[in-house]
């Protein structure tokens, strides 16, 4: 992409700054970069929360993916419990809660309210990913709702949606899937103590927890033996 922008800079040298393209891959780096962090940061406090939550994807993981390698994306269409664990997790806790703002290219109609052209406007995932109109329990993480539920596009858009979308909505999911599965596969995870993981939301652009995630984690018992770490 870098390379494609320099390009582009060699006819329109006045657009195409330094400055701009410098700007376009900060942007790039840190919306990736920390929407992930943050995601994953929640998934793991959700499951710690729920440790059979943990067993079913272990479970998962290891009658899919063969004993004498570690996971890898082809395996990620596979596994399907994971997969609802990361959706689950994006609608109770989208990393964007508000999305970016938009704004209103005509006049028109919403719920009855007039919005002017050129208005600002924030689209509130937060409340439609927890409407009791729309999910059951919404406030409850239940993975499995997502079994046989078929999205229509604006019940769960952690990424927005149309082509204002986020591109990076495909590599986020699979990232996202890949790194909490090699997780589990690789650790057995527990609590700090008995205490349930403190779910509290912080305050800002996306949305972190008030307190960092601590967890105790050690390799899996099977994964030393795979690498002859420990006798059978």
């Amino acid at each position: 992409m870098i390379d494609h922008l320099l390009s582009l800079q060699e006819n329109e040298h006045e657009y195409y700054s330094d400055e701009l393209i410098k700007g376009i891959i900060m942007v790039l780096l840190i919306a990736g970069t920390d929407t992930l962090s943050i995601s994953l940061e929640w998934a793991m406090a959700l499951l710690l929360n729920q440790p059979e939550a943990i067993k079913k994807i272990k479970a998962e993981i290891d009658a899919h993916v063969p004993e004498d390698r570690l996971l890898e994306e082809q395996d990620l269409p596979n596994l399907t419990y994971l997969q609802n664990v990361i959706k689950e997790t994006l609608r109770l806790y989208p990393p964007v809660p508000l999305l970016i703002p938009h704004e209103a290219s005509e006049d028109c109609t919403v719920a009855g309210y007039h919005v002017s052209k050129g208005t600002m406007l924030l689209v509130n995932l937060w409340a439609i990913h927890r409407d009791p109109k729309l999910w059951e329990d919404p406030t409850k993480f239940i993975p499995e709702r997502h079994q046989e539920r078929r999205d229509d596009g604006f019940t769960m858009l952690p990424f927005g949606a149309g082509r204002r979308g986020c591109p990076g909505a495909g590599i986020g999911t699979r990232v996202l899937g890949f790194v909490l599965g090699t997780l589990v596969q690789v650790f057995e995870w527990e609590r700090t103590s008995e205490e349930m993981v403190d779910m509290t939301e912080g305050r800002g652009f996306s949305i972190p927890k008030v307190e960092p995630l601590e967890a105790i984690c050690r390799p899996r018992r099977a994964i030393l033996q795979q690498h002859s770490l420990v006798p059978p």
